[in-house]
């Protein structure tokens, strides 16, 4: 799988891709992370991206002719499943939706700046748009990264436990059960005594309870259609 990110500030990708499970997987192989700096594709002596807009109005906007050049050289090396624009109003980002990115071989990433894009880059350019929530950043970077760090641990051979990421909060559209480690007892604190008996079948059981109840208490919406018994 490879991701394409195009971006002003291209330093800010550096530490999301430089360490942990990320960097590992790219220096594994399994996925592919380019970042591209936007003002490369600029046209004039000071590599201008944005400017004021037309109606006028507080806050820059973003240029069409950079982007568009971007994007048409990325297409014209290797075709693309999806150009996604990480935007406030676009579709909110879930694990449904990081599960089908993880079926992808090409993406690029669009991070936008200021007020946004020109919007003829979204009638035109975009085929997808995803937002991280219901706030604004000061750019999608950070968006990027996040959408990048939770389909690429999806892909084979990424996690050490391939089955791990099956196990995740959301996969079943249930949130994780609570987890326990050593010591068994902590001041008191002891761990349940169903995780320490062995009887897999039941901490299985045990577990599916936990996660239905906590997500009942935290988030009722997700069990929505969700078989609980």
């Amino acid at each position: 799988m490879r991701f394409d990110i195009i971006t002003t500030l291209p330093r800010l990708l550096d530490s999301p891709f430089g360490d942990s499970i990320l960097k590992r997987a790219i220096q594994k192989q399994r996925v592919e992370v380019h970042v591209h700096d936007l003002r490369q594709y600029a046209t004039d002596k000071h590599r201008t991206t944005d400017d004021y807009a037309f109606g006028g109005g507080a806050g820059m906007v973003m240029l069409i002719e950079p982007i568009d050049r971007c994007i048409q050289k990325l297409k014209s090396e290797r075709p693309y499943d999806d150009v996604i624009y990480m935007s406030p109003d676009g579709e909110l980002f879930n694990q449904r939706m990081a599960n089908e990115l993880s079926l992808r071989q090409n993406l690029i990433l669009l991070c936008g700046h200021y007020k946004g894009v020109d919007e003829r880059v979204r009638e035109h350019l975009i085929t997808k748009e995803i937002s991280i929530g219901d706030y604004v950043l000061s750019g999608g970077e950070l968006a990027a990264a996040v959408v990048a760090d939770a389909v690429i641990r999806l892909l084979p051979g990424v996690l050490s436990d391939e089955t791990s990421a099956l196990t995740d909060s959301f996969q079943d559209n249930l949130l994780a059960p609570p987890v326990y480690t050593r010591p068994a007892n902590y001041c008191g604190w002891p761990v349940p005594d169903i995780l320490l008996s062995g009887h897999q079948a039941k901490i299985e059981a045990w577990r599916h309870e936990k996660a239905v109840e906590r997500t009942r208490q935290r988030r009722p919406g997700l069990l929505d259609g969700v078989k609980t018994d």
